[in-house]
């Protein structure tokens, strides 16, 4: 799997941000969407503030929660940190957070998450 390396922003953030190609692949199909049913500039700014509450994890990554549907199949190594009705899923290795996943909390979760975590 490909990661977006993102590098610390300033001495104060020493966590590094890797968002896989399928959480940028999230992020532009939700984009996509928004411009279809609403507008590019609604869709615009949903993109940058989805992409910002996955780089602010560079100052607090311990701060999501592990996600329920996850906690079921016993895989407790994942955390989740939401923008509504948006779940960022994301793993903290080492001092490194790697985003994988960026869904839509209306869609089976269940179902997305267990395909997705599972296959990568």
């Amino acid at each position: 799997m490909k990661y977006k390396v993102n590098p610390p922003k300033s001495q104060t953030a020493p966590w590094r941000v890797n968002l896989a190609a399928s959480a940028e692949e999230d992020l532009f199909e939700i984009y996509q969407y928004v411009y279809r049913n609403d507008s590019e500039e609604k869709a615009e700014k949903l993109y940058s503030k989805l992409y910002e509450k996955c780089l602010s994890l560079q100052q607090y990554p311990k701060r999501g929660h592990i996600p329920p549907e996850l906690s079921l199949l016993g895989m407790n190594d994942f955390l989740e940190l939401n923008y509504k009705p948006y779940r960022i899923i994301y793993q903290i290795i080492e001092k490194e957070i790697f985003v994988h996943c960026i869904l839509d909390s209306r869609r089976d979760m269940q179902k997305l998450l267990q395909e997705r975590l599972i296959r990568d």
